[in-house]
């Protein structure tokens, strides 16, 4: 680990002097020699770091969300190439490489940030041993070798021999107890951080190698921080306990606020964006435009929740738009007709009338005739008729009952047919 550090000493002067400049704010407050003031020097160093990594994060967040978008066409090949993992390997990083995407992009925040981490046990280390580093000078490393956190010096480590830490005016047991409670805190955040993208923020619908990498790092992390925990002085598990919980509010305001398209995340989301918009008739936030914004802009190809959100808008009589506003409806569009009663639009639209059937719609038929015939045929029906046969007044058409009956009556009471000379 000394060696590591080393190698990052370049920057080990401009990590001591944000240090020393905490330090003086704090030891102001707190006073300079209390672990108080060099504690919180070590946290709002990693504020400040993380601060100046959020456009980096930003940048995580878009390639996180660019493998997202490839996952269907990793389906595919992972489909085509099922009998062959080389070939299918191939495959992957051709697409990678045609999309500009990186699987590995989700570690940026963490290589970033470990020059900072070297440097700084660098110069914890120093303070350790007593020699000065960076801009530390001999003052100030007294007053850093005397400052105690909950009993145990910035510099001691959960493997440093009895001598070595009743040299730092501490006890074994003090060093041990808050070692090992930082480590497990450091671990159990970092798991839970993995977990809850795990769990939450991914599409859980098309298995990939993006998913296997995450469900990997959420154990191997943990793992590694137990592991190299006992050789970090109190001061690095300051830093590293602190960049872990900043990282797991961070990971929470995105879960919740911007989460990944098919994920359970999404679905939470845009069950509370559905209540908000229906209950205020708009979309307030600028983010919750961007968003209604890509849902529209997806069209057929919404996932299930996207589709639900859009149909809980139809129902409630509202419209979401191309720019990401949201509009009442159709349906909800109210008109005034000539009573001067009012009635909603589209419904009127929508109304079609009842499907008959053909008994009714030839009883509608004669009832419309009759009533659509003007008075003087009315006069006429009421004239004597004269006393030809039904038959030949209203000539039937071929094949139907009236003329079928006409017939059946002639052969047996009225005249029969002729029939026809036989040939010789």
């Amino acid at each position: 680990m000394d060696t590591i550090a080393s190698l990052f000493s370049f920057i080990t002067t401009p990590v001591s002097w944000v240090i020393v400049q905490f330090h003086t704010v704090y030891g102001a407050i707190f006073g300079p020699d209390t672990g108080w003031a060099w504690g919180l020097s070590i946290v709002s160093l990693v504020i400040l770091i993380r601060i100046c990594l959020i456009p980096l994060f930003v940048k995580q967040i878009k390639a996180t969300r660019a493998m997202q978008t490839l996952q269907p066409e990793m389906k595919k090949i992972q489909e085509r190439y099922k009998n062959d993992k080389q070939r299918q390997s191939e495959e992957m990083m051709k697409l990678y490489k045609e999309s500009g995407t990186n699987p590995l992009s989700s570690c940026l925040p963490i290589l970033a940030q470990s020059p900072f981490f070297f440097a700084l046990y660098h110069v914890l280390n120093g303070i350790a041993s007593g020699q000065t580093i960076g801009v530390i000078n001999a003052s100030l490393l007294e007053s850093a070798r005397n400052a105690h956190i909950f009993g145990a010096p910035l510099a001691a480590k959960f493997k440093d021999s009895a001598s070595t830490i009743e040299a730092l005016g501490a006890s074994v047991t003090d060093v041990r107890v808050v070692t090992v409670v930082m480590i497990v805190l450091m671990s159990a955040s970092q798991f839970y951080t993995q977990r809850q993208l795990m769990t939450k923020n991914v599409d859980t619908t098309v298995k990939t190698p993006f998913m296997q990498q995450q469900k990997m790092l959420m154990y191997v992390f943990p793992i590694m921080f137990a592991v190299f925990g006992i050789n970090f002085p109190v001061g690095v598990l300051i830093y590293w306990l602190t960049t872990n919980v900043w990282t797991m509010g961070q990971q929470m305001y995105v879960i919740h606020n911007n989460p990944t398209p098919g994920s359970k995340a999404q679905a939470a989301y845009l069950e509370r964006l559905t209540k908000h918009v229906t209950h205020h008739g708009k979309v307030r936030r600028r983010s919750e435009k961007t968003i209604v914004k890509a849902i529209v802009a997806k069209g057929r190809d919404r996932n299930e929740f996207e589709r639900k959100f859009i149909n809980g808008l139809t129902k409630a009589g509202l419209s979401a738009q191309a720019d990401g506003t949201v509009v009442q409806g159709e349906s909800q569009t109210v008109v005034q007709t000539e009573d001067g009663t009012t009635t909603a639009a589209a419904a009127a639209r929508r109304q079609q009338p009842k499907r008959q059937s053909k008994a009714q719609r030839q009883s509608g038929g004669t009832k419309q005739a009759d009533d659509d015939t003007p008075a003087t045929s009315l006069e006429k029906s009421e004239e004597p008729q004269d006393d030809k046969p039904a038959a030949a007044k209203q000539p039937q058409k071929p094949g139907s009952g009236t003329r079928s009956k006409a017939q059946s009556g002639q052969r047996k009471g009225g005249p029969q047919r002729p029939k026809s000379p036989s040939k010789k």
